[in-house]
């Protein structure tokens, strides 16, 4: 049995943010219900927050197919609205997530369960599910593009990240002809 389970439904908001220096930066999702004036935070990595995009992407592409009375809504979104809301107190880290569609309700649920440390036991991991309608989970996956675009530049000729110190590219490795 989870430590404990909350299921924002319905959501008021959803973002996601990143606090600190490009390369050494915290990557939160946050969401709060109109209810509670407390919002719900939750510690993810970059990689979580790529593939929520994805899958975002994918899932709101399959829902037209299957679905085309349903529209996806365009997705303006305020960047000072997106911004995470302070006090910024993470409930856990998240370990794994997940992502789903109820289509009784035509709404979108982002899942977040929290870390388990080795030897721990994944029954008693925490659980956040964020129920997003079309629109907030559109809003929500093109503002985290720009959460993560933020970021440290990318090099063009190998693709890693450079550090702002200076960068060792690898395609550059080598003896010039």
């Amino acid at each position: 049995m989870p430590r404990f389970e909350i299921d924002l439904t319905p959501l008021e908001h959803i973002t996601v943010d990143a606090i600190g220096q490009p390369g050494a930066r915290v990557f939160y999702i946050q969401g709060w219900r109109k209810t509670d004036p407390q919002p719900v935070t939750v510690i993810i990595e970059k990689v979580q927050l790529q593939s929520l995009v994805l899958g975002v992407d994918q899932m709101l592409a399959e829902l037209a197919k299957q679905k085309p009375e349903l529209a996806v809504p365009a997705a303006q979104f305020d960047a000072d609205k997106m911004r995470i809301t302070p006090p910024v107190d993470p409930l856990f880290r998240a370990g794994e997530m997940g992502l789903g569609y109820d289509a009784d309700r035509d709404s979108i649920v982002i899942l977040v369960r929290e870390i388990v440390m080795e030897g721990g036991d994944p029954e008693e991991a925490a659980v956040v599910r964020f129920w997003c309608t079309r629109l907030q989970i559109r809003r929500l996956a093109d503002w985290s593009r720009e959460v993560i675009n933020r970021g440290r530049p990318i090099c063009p000729q190998c693709g890693q990240p450079m550090e702002p110190e200076g960068h060792f590219c690898p395609k550059k490795n080598g003896h010039k002809h």
